[in-house]
């Protein structure tokens, strides 16, 4: 990965002189947030976020660390057309996150699932009330090894800023280069232990053959022994003397052979036990082994689909934007001032028009109804826009016929990303573009 997805937090006078203007410039600052609560109240007033919050190039590493590749084949082949036992991993942790950005049912199972499996930690970071505090907890999860919970916990907090998310992200990131050079030694390892288990195997294989040998041999000495005293007896005075060396002859070989049984069962009972320990202890690193290669994998799909994103820089595709915006008139309700101003001179550059009503702080809601007529789309950010204005919009879009459109945020990005979805490619041609049904959720008012 050359570059987390996001752009780098930079402090005031870092700047360099040959950064080229992006539409990044145009992001508000904290003392030009019109729609959030107050310092005093953001303890208080914020929420945790939520999948569908979060940025879009996270869903990959959020996947990818938190829920293993056994919970994804049973929740993902619920809501995708894939076969659990024949797709491959990339392929279902593609379609979960897939899942993550576009939403649906798939998203809430995935949101349900990490919430229930991560409670604690939730409730662990819950006790975070800024971002240092926050930082705090994340570094003790990874100084423990419990970095799944900790991730979630972090990621959906209501205190995570942009910066906090990206230190997160770095060191995951990081974190993954460790982990590949760990598995190389844990390789070797593995491969030593299964060389000394293929050695005891033998070595058992060889006692058990011997064992077996022994016992009919001892087997044999008393069918023998059986035999003997079962013959008719001989006239005392003749057989008394040979009779007795021969019985303790035979119970010396007896006892000697039974000595020997009870030395060699007490090695093979050892070399069984050793090799049973042997054997737990080579699950143990091939589970290992398993989730660190699941983890390189998620991390190596997320550098590749965040490399494939950057990489998307089409000059003919800005041009052809350009073009189907020209002329059009766009309503614009909520946001703040500042984005506002931005997308006003951006669409108006293209050739088109964009009216700007705040939704009732200082412009009166009764001019709404006139300022969509003759519009050809409307849009509104969901994080910045009271209930009233958006039901307002709604009912008179209906009633004038006009598309409308929810924005994720009241950012530039938000806003040129609806207008390449929709316009992009169009050329000259103008197209229809149909209402899309506003989430019952709302970003700011829940």
């Amino acid at each position: 990965m050359h570059a987390p997805p996001f752009r780098l937090a930079r402090t005031p006078g870092t700047a360099s002189p040959d950064d080229a203007p992006s539409l990044s410039a145009f992001e508000p600052t904290a003392d030009e947030i019109c729609c959030g609560p107050s310092g005093a109240d953001l303890t208080h007033a914020k929420r945790r976020t939520r999948l569908s919050d979060l940025d879009a190039h996270l869903h990959c590493s959020i996947i990818g660390t938190c829920l293993s590749t056994h919970e994804l084949r049973k929740l993902v082949p619920k809501f995708a057309p894939l076969d659990p036992q024949r797709a491959s991993d990339l392929e279902i942790h593609h379609a979960a996150v897939e899942f993550a950005i576009h939403g649906g049912a798939g998203r809430k199972a995935l949101q349900k699932l990490l919430d229930t499996r991560y409670a604690g930690a939730v409730r662990r970071f819950a006790a975070a009330r800024d971002a240092d505090a926050l930082l705090a907890l994340w570094k003790e999860a990874l100084a423990s090894g419990d970095i799944p919970p900790a991730y979630w916990a972090l990621m959906t907090h209501p205190c995570a800023t942009m910066e906090v998310r990206q230190t997160a992200f770095g060191e995951l990131h990081m974190l993954s280069h460790l982990v590949g050079a760990a598995n190389r030694a844990d390789l070797r390892r593995l491969v030593a232990l299964e060389a000394e288990r293929a050695e005891l195997y033998a070595k058992i294989e060889r006692q058990q053959t011997r064992l077996q040998r022994m016992s009919a041999e001892r087997d044999a000495a008393r069918d023998a022994l059986a035999q003997h005293l079962s013959q008719p007896a001989a006239p005392a005075a003749e057989r008394h003397e040979d009779l007795e060396a021969e019985v303790a002859a035979l119970r010396e070989a007896l006892a000697a052979r039974d000595a020997r049984l009870a030395l060699h069962t007490s090695r093979r009972e050892a070399a069984e036990q050793r090799a049973a320990a042997d054997e737990a202890t080579m699950r143990a690193l091939r589970a290992q082994l398993d989730d660190a290669g699941a983890l390189i994998d998620a991390l190596r799909a997320e550098a590749r689909a965040v490399e494939e994103a950057m990489q998307q820089d089409d000059d003919t595709g800005r041009v052809a934007l350009r073009d189907a915006l020209k002329g059009r008139r766009i309503v614009y309700v909520g946001g703040r001032p500042s984005s506002n101003h931005a997308l006003k001179r951006w669409v108006t550059s293209a050739g088109g028009e964009l009216t700007v009503h705040d939704g009732g702080i200082e412009d009166r809601k009764g001019l709404l109804a006139a300022a969509l007529a003759g519009a050809d789309l409307a849009v509104f950010p969901v994080d910045c826009v009271d209930h009233d204005s958006m039901n307002t919009l709604k009912r008179v879009c209906d009633r004038h016929q006009v598309a409308y459109h929810p924005l994720r945020s009241a950012s530039v990005a938000s806003f040129v990303e609806l207008m390449s979805r929709l316009y992009a490619g169009a050329g000259s041609a103008r197209a229809e573009v149909s209402a899309v049904p506003v989430s019952r959720f709302c970003l700011r008012h829940g």
